[in-house]
């Protein structure tokens, strides 16, 4: 293991004064320092041929994303959320006594430095408060020694008093409070370890869950079943921010008007769980919490990771504690470990990442190089693709048991995760490998076809994909009281169904194969009225425009068709008067924000490639997008973009991904330049 320096420059820039971290601890893959890939003299034009501004720009940002390729072929940039999962890491430490002082100091300067000037830490950029998130990063703080008079402590308190203190937080907040008795176990929704004996043709069973929610649950049901206290000494408590001393009417859960709704059944079937789990006789519980434990220690991949997200990482490392596994055993070694390598470090400050996205970062960095007319032969280009094809999923997952006669394949969205690939990874993949030319052909075609013929096998009943799994659809679930956050599902998206029909596309499949058919029906039926799609995985109606516009266009899809022009008029409508588009997170709660928000670059190139695809080419709206591109773009070929674009959990978890603001231009600009061309031939 070799260490190495955080790829993007433009990475932790939380700390204003930090161009790049330093190299921090090692990590489970090998990198090093940056080189230049490019040679100049490839690039020169004939003498005497002048550069427009769109050449200049696709080559500063072209020559950007070279300079950022690790040596190894990859691309990996700073995938940004908010201080909950950095709170989380500190209580972590508090709850094993793992305590580290120096690095608890980083933290705490990470979560300060987030709070915003009226006390609150919000889930994006320019967001409102949101309170668990500010209950989380007070509790770290406190936890840390940070005095309830600390001016940053009290402008928070006042905040979380005022949307009702502790007892209106997250179901997530709360357990992490009761681990060290800030909150009352009984106040948690139960989720009972027994769940794991439920046979996969249960209505209810695990496998019905998401798979984010899977590899969080199942540890946080051995955890759930133990309910441990870490008493805290007064100085670290918090009981300052409960509006009263809570009573037992506090803990119940809000019911919906009605009597009879399925949320209001589920807050009965919770009581009832929890007067079962107050019983001492638990005839299945230990059996229960063996298979819990024995899914946990099989679901730990060989870098120590459960999930590749940090709540099913720390969950598992929580769950193992509790069943009483010592801090140097192997398994919650590794565990710590693949949080730690999750960190980015400089000398102020530390974050931990939720996740981590090399594959999805090089797929599109390789695409937009493509796009902007690099050589299929760069050998830049076949390094990256040599890289990804070495990452191909050959393993089965949790995926084949919907999909049993399923053969492996596909793409993952970090440096390893077997338990799961997902589609869009592999769809993004697959296309940005398509056409450069690599060695070994044949093996490139293999792995391509594997890939294809599994994302196919993916496909759900109602026509269109989930990220993870098939037929992961049974609503209902998000209804129950532990659904706080609505992702108990991963359901069919129009996001990822463009996109698989734009990698079937893209392979030669035509419209009448049987999956473009029902993708195209799915498709239609989700379209909203005034002729948007929303977007999953991307904020947010932009991104799921660009991704279905794509997709029609790859298909074969008849583009002067009502429902696509549609769609077109849409978005020239939410064009902005500096000619790019925007949109703000808050368009999940409040639909009528759909396409309106500050200019970004990321949601500026979906929207361009979006309309390119339906043939608005030489329009007056691409043409203002891609001048707004041109002229924004930084001297360096990259672009500012502090909103987040990305998306966890709708309404509540959201990403910013840091390479979109370089990646997304260029594909824009390297597709108009390409278009253009070919219309004047």
């Amino acid at each position: 293991m070799k260490p190495f320096r955080y790829p993007l420059s433009h990475s932790l820039t939380s700390f204003n004064d930090v161009e790049r971290p330093p190299e921090r601890r090692t990590s489970p893959v090998p990198g090093g320092a940056k080189v230049h890939h490019l040679p100049v003299s490839l690039w020169k034009k004939k003498e005497g041929e002048a550069k427009d501004s769109l050449d200049l720009a696709v080559e500063r940002t072209r020559d950007f994303l070279f300079r950022e390729q690790l040596p190894e072929g990859y691309w990996w940039a700073e995938l940004e959320s908010n201080v909950t999962i950095t709170s989380e890491y500190v209580m972590l430490f508090h709850f094993m006594g793992l305590v580290e002082k120096e690095k608890e100091r980083k933290l705490t300067n990470y979560i300060l430095s987030k709070q915003t000037e009226a006390g609150y830490w919000c889930i994006y950029y320019g967001g409102p408060g949101d309170l668990s998130t500010t209950v989380e990063a007070y509790f770290a703080l406190k936890l840390a020694g940070y005095p309830a008079d600390h001016p940053a402590m009290t402008r928070a308190r006042a905040f979380i008093l005022e949307k009702g203190g502790i007892i209106k937080c997250r179901v997530f907040t709360k357990i992490f409070l009761a681990l060290f008795g800030e909150f009352a176990w009984f106040g948690v929704p139960s989720m009972p370890v027994e769940l794991m004996l439920l046979p996969t043709w249960a209505y209810f069973n695990v496998y019905e869950l998401s798979s984010w929610s899977r590899a969080t649950i199942i540890p946080l049901s051995i955890v759930m079943a133990h309910k441990p206290v870490r008493r805290l000494p007064p100085w670290a408590r918090v009981q300052e921010l409960y509006i009263r001393p809570p009573r037992p009417i506090d803990y119940t859960f809000t019911k919906e008007n009605g009597i009879i709704t399925w949320k209001n059944i589920f807050i009965g079937v919770d009581h009832i769980l929890k007067v079962y789990e107050s019983n001492p006789i638990r005839p299945f519980k230990k059996k229960a919490m063996t298979v819990a434990e024995n899914w946990v220690l099989e679901h730990q991949e060989p870098t120590g990771d459960w999930g590749g997200i940090q709540p099913a990482m720390l969950n598992s490392v929580l769950a193992l504690h509790c069943l009483g596994y010592a801090n140097d055993h192997p398994a919650v070694e590794r565990g710590l470990d693949a949080l730690a390598n999750f960190c980015i470090e400089n000398e102020e400050g530390i974050v931990l990442q939720s996740c981590i996205s090399p594959l999805w970062d090089t797929a599109l960095a390789l695409k937009a190089l493509l796009d902007a007319d690099v050589p299929a032969d760069h050998p830049a280009l076949i390094n990256a693709t040599q890289w990804l094809l070495d990452r191909e999923v050959r393993k089965p997952g949790d995926w084949r048991i919907k999909s049993p006669d399923l053969d492996p394949g596909g793409w993952a969205f970090e440096f390893l995760n077997d338990w799961y690939p997902d589609v869009d990874d592999s769809g993004i993949v697959m296309m940005a490998i398509k056409d450069v030319k690599v060695k070994n052909v044949r093996a490139k075609e293999d792995a391509v076809k594997r890939g294809i013929a599994w994302c196919l096998g993916m496909q759900s009943k109602e026509g269109g994909w989930g990220a993870f799994d098939k037929d992961n659809t049974k609503h209902i679930l998000n209804k129950i009281p532990f659904a706080d956050l609505e992702a108990l599902i991963d359901p069919p998206t129009v996001d990822l169904t463009g996109r698989m029909l734009e990698l079937m596309g893209s392979f030669g499949y035509p419209k009448s194969h049987p999956a473009a058919v029902r993708g195209l029906a799915y498709i239609k039926e989700q379209q909203e009225p005034d002729g948007s799609w929303w977007g999953r995985w991307g904020v947010n109606y932009i991104y799921g425009c660009w991704s279905v516009l794509s997709g029609l266009a790859a298909i074969g899809e008849d583009l002067s068709q009502p429902y696509i022009r549609k769609s077109v008029n849409w978005l020239k409508s939410r064009q902005n008067i500096d000619g790019g588009w925007g949109e703000s997170c808050a368009s999940y709660d409040d639909p009528s924000l759909a396409g309106f928000g500050e200019t970004t670059p990321s949601q500026t190139g979906w929207a361009l490639l979006a309309l390119m695809a339906a043939g608005e080419v030489q329009t007056a709206a691409v043409n203002k997008g891609i001048q707004y591109l041109v002229t924004t773009q930084k001297p360096d070929g990259s672009w500012d973009e502090e909103q987040f674009t990305g998306t966890g959990f709708p309404k509540y978890f959201m990403i910013r991904y840091h390479i979109y603001r370089s990646v997304f231009p260029l594909m824009a600009m390297g597709t108009y330049r390409r278009l253009l061309r070919h219309e004047k031939k």
